[in-house]
């Protein structure tokens, strides 16, 4: 399951079909390096009308999404910015999200397809060198940032996740909740008014009972009063938190995520 996450987080709305027995930089390579030029000319399509649209794009695929975070990784104005998120807006190319609860901070960026954002973190920062066939500094890039890009995309399927677990008590409204000094994976209403706080964590290391202090001391702080807490880990956990699991505490990992698979089929 964490090869089909990170197959998805590259491929997913690629619109061709991947042999994923081959290792994912292989892929890359085949589908993407050697095809740049026809790839380049496809997207261009669709992002020719503003000269700004990629730097804002490659803005909100390396940073933290908030829109004046990318205008600030473009160089953009503020308002020059906003224009073209509302350009992408029309072009479905990107969606806004909100934070949970909290309207005076900055939306974030949401990329409608995995490999347009894959694209503009990896591939159209380095095109002069994989135009020219020296794929070297992309392969060290991604391998550098190959499990922090992955982050978002595990988050996604954990929400995917949460909507379809929680049949009995159907999920109102989800998404994150942020500020300027806290961020919440995941934040969910239920119809019934129950309230989940979640934290999603695509690392190699097992989750210790300390990830759970800050996602109560973090629900605290903005005075969010969970029902039900829910932590997602890549590699499990350690047996100090696993010893906490009850009906208020979930401790999930990727192979919980299957039946995202087996929902789409």
């Amino acid at each position: 399951m964490e090869d089909a996450i990170e197959y998805f987080a590259v491929f997913g709305g690629f619109g061709t079909e991947i042999d994923m027995s081959l290792p994912l930089v292989d892929l890359i390579t085949l589908h993407v390096l050697d095809r740049y030029k026809y790839l380049r000319n496809d997207i261009s399509q669709y992002i020719s009308k503003d000269d700004l649209f990629p730097f804002i794009l490659t803005g909100a695929a390396t940073g933290d999404r908030r829109t004046n975070s990318a205008f600030k990784r473009a160089k953009v104005a503020y308002n020059d910015g906003m224009d073209c998120v509302e350009d992408l807006l029309d072009l479905n190319i990107i969606k806004l999200e909100s934070s949970f609860l909290q309207n005076n901070v900055s939306q974030k960026i949401i990329f409608t397809s995995p490999f347009v954002r894959f694209w503009f973190a990896f591939v159209s920062p380095l095109f002069t060198g994989i135009k020219n066939g020296k794929y070297t500094e992309f392969y060290e890039a991604f391998q550098n940032q190959r499990i922090e890009f992955t982050q978002f995309i595990f988050e996604q399927l954990c929400h995917e996740f949460v909507k379809l677990s929680f049949k009995d008590e159907k999920i109102y409204n989800i998404g994150r909740y942020w500020d300027e000094k806290t961020d919440i994976n995941l934040v969910a209403k239920t119809k019934s008014g129950k309230i989940i706080a979640g934290s999603c964590r695509y690392t190699n290391s097992k989750i210790k009972k300390s990830e759970l202090n800050k996602l109560k001391d973090d629900c605290e702080k903005v005075g969010l009063k969970p029902d039900v807490l829910i932590i997602f880990a890549k590699k499990g956990y350690t047996s100090e938190l696993k010893s906490l699991k009850s009906k208020t505490l979930q401790l999930l990992t990727c192979r919980n995520l299957k039946v995202l698979c087996e929902n789409e089929n």
